[in-house]
């Protein structure tokens, strides 16, 4: 696919996907909605090792671009149904660790958009915003799955119903977000965050992606069995006996991602 609204940049097995309409705080439209998918496909086929999204200019992503129709008519069943679900699913179902650098505001599902991710890092001047009833309608593009499940039921129905801001901090504090880190510092975190995880064991990064967002669905007997299956799954890798080896050696482990 010939982006058009978002840019793609691999270096050093990290992917960087970015939101590239600045002007419009990198307002959802319909195209970008398609792009990002197939970017973090193209990023798995591609030798990634770790995916990072992340917005241009002073915002992360401030939800759907209203005037990217008439609002009015906006068939929206079947837009959360055709373009935002696949979006999110893509993310959560990537077996690669995709973190969010929430550069700036994450509003509406473009917030959503963010905590899909496996690691979300935001700068301290950033905010989440669940500005959906401000417009009469309810959180979607995943946010009334995720939001209880890292806040919890009290602070998600809050942060639902009165869509005030979120501070950086705030949601770090509230187990909402991994970290919020000081501006100034940002950039040079999120990518020494996202090369770590880049040299790390890529497999083990798959399956424990797999196992933590099972157990949601899961009692505490299925998960045992969930756990011991992957763990298998996990032995046979390469990067498993590099790390066996590595620790007898009393060295850093080198993994391959395999």
């Amino acid at each position: 696919m010939d982006y058009k609204e978002i840019t793609f940049e691999m270096f050093d097995s990290i992917a960087v996907v970015m939101l590239d309409r600045p002007d419009k705080m990198n307002a959802l439209t319909s195209q970008m909605r398609a792009e990002i998918p197939d970017a973090i496909h193209h990023a798995e086929t591609d030798g990634a090792r770790v995916i990072v999204l992340t917005g241009a200019g002073g915002a992360f992503c401030s939800g759907q671009d209203l005037g990217d129709a008439n609002a009015g008519a906006l068939d929206l069943e079947r837009g959360l149904r055709d373009e935002y679900n696949p979006m999110i699913r893509a993310i959560v179902e990537s077996p690669l660790p995709v973190i969010a650098a929430v550069n700036g505001p994450a509003a509406g599902a473009g917030a959503n958009l963010a905590l899909a991710a496996d690691v979300v890092i935001a700068t301290e001047s950033a905010y989440f915003l669940q500005a959906f009833t401000r417009i009469g309608l309810m959180p979607d593009a995943g946010g009334t799955y995720v939001l209880p499940r890292t806040m919890g039921m009290a602070k998600a129905m809050g942060a639902a119903l009165f869509a005030e801001k979120i501070s950086a901090r705030q949601a770090d504090d509230w187990g909402m977000i991994w970290e919020a880190v000081p501006d100034d510092a940002f950039e040079a975190h999120w990518r020494a965050r996202a090369a770590q995880l880049a040299d790390g064991p890529t497999r083990a990064y798959e399956l424990t992606k797999r196992a933590i967002r099972a157990s949601w669905a899961n009692d505490l007997e299925a998960q045992l069995v969930n756990e011991a299956k992957l763990q298998g799954e996990a032995s046979k890798s390469r990067d498993f006996m590099e790390g066996v080896v590595a620790f007898l050696e009393k060295r850093k482990a080198h993994f391959e991602g395999r």
